[in-house]
């Protein structure tokens, strides 16, 4: 899913006056509509839906935060025995406020992308950038320390790097007053991060910056090279495939010729065995009765086999 590899029509469509992100009305494609949630597409839904679901559970308390915390979030130091925490800190967050924020970016920033990318490549590059986060905490472990990290924050900036990038000059209005060209405040938030990761180290705030970069980071990549990767894994999963596939058949090809050849051995083991208990037979019959006791086809069979004893290739 390379950014430059696609044409990005079917853009974002405005009204007159509209804009993306908070304060920015009815900004987004299916502008003017009355029911603002008609217009999301199937993945944003779904991650709504989970990340909310999942608060819920720990704010009436069927679900303890700090069992979703052991359980789900992703720190440095535990990351081999919490291998899917890699993932699953991205689901998880701090409290209402954090989690408010971070799904109303994804409300107005990944329908667009979502139906420009299609559902597949969109839910891949969000855990991708959402990966990213938890890569670079890994990564920076020394700088920024161990704190457990929780929240969807890496791959919401991987969100809306991709939608700067794709709709460079579409107005973010903020708070309803300032209109921002979106590559301009993106490239603002990813300087802020930049700075406040090198600055804060350890989590200054509450706020693992670290992550916020990882996730740009991620998506950077991903959007540059992620054909590149995509194809190069198919080749790789693909070759892997028909080598395994390839040397079943071998497999299987040796074992029937093998039991062809053990079938013909015993064959012919099989009639040098009958035809010795044969001459074994006439030789008896000569020894009581003598030559003339033989019957013609005795004395063919006897001349049969004298040939072959005297000419071994020669075939019957």
């Amino acid at each position: 899913m390379g950014l430059w590899d696609r044409s990005y029509t079917g853009g974002p469509q405005r009204r007159e006056g509209g804009g993306f992100g908070v304060g920015a009305g009815n900004g987004w494609s299916g502008a003017g509509r009355r029911d603002p949630f008609a217009a999301l597409t199937p993945w944003v839904k779904r991650l709504l839906a989970i990340n909310f679901a999942i608060w819920a559970l720990m704010a009436i308390g069927l679900v303890p935060w700090s069992a979703a915390r052991d359980l789900l979030a992703f720190s440095a130091d535990r990351v081999l025995v919490r291998p899917w925490t890699f993932v699953t800190y991205m689901f998880v967050h701090a409290g209402f406020g954090h989690l408010f924020f971070n799904m109303l970016a994804l409300f107005f920033f990944g329908p667009p992308l979502e139906r420009t990318w299609g559902s597949r490549d969109f839910i891949r590059y969000y855990l991708v950038c959402g990966v990213g986060g938890s890569v670079a905490a890994l990564l920076l472990v020394n700088l920024v320390g161990v704190a457990p990290m929780v929240g969807a924050s890496a791959a919401i900036f991987g969100i809306l790097l991709a939608f700067a990038l794709t709709w460079p000059d579409a107005p973010i209005y903020l708070w309803f007053l300032l209109p921002i060209k979106a590559k301009y405040f993106v490239g603002f938030l990813a300087l802020m991060t930049l700075y406040s990761t090198i600055s804060s180290g350890r989590a200054a705030g509450g706020t693992a910056h670290w992550a916020h970069l990882g996730g740009l980071v991620a998506g950077w990549l991903w959007l540059r090279f992620g054909n590149r990767i995509g194809t190069s894994a198919g080749r790789a999963i693909g070759k892997a495939r028909r080598a395994r596939s390839g040397l079943k058949s071998v497999g299987k090809e040796t074992k029937a010729g093998d039991a062809k050849r053990n079938q013909k051995r015993r064959s012919r083991s099989g009639a040098s065995n009958d035809a010795l208990d044969e001459v074994n037979r006439i030789l008896d019959k000569i020894g009581e009765r003598g030559m003339d006791s033989l019957t013609p086809a005795e004395l063919e069979f006897l001349n049969e086999m004298s040939q072959q004893k005297s000419d071994p290739d020669l075939k019957h």
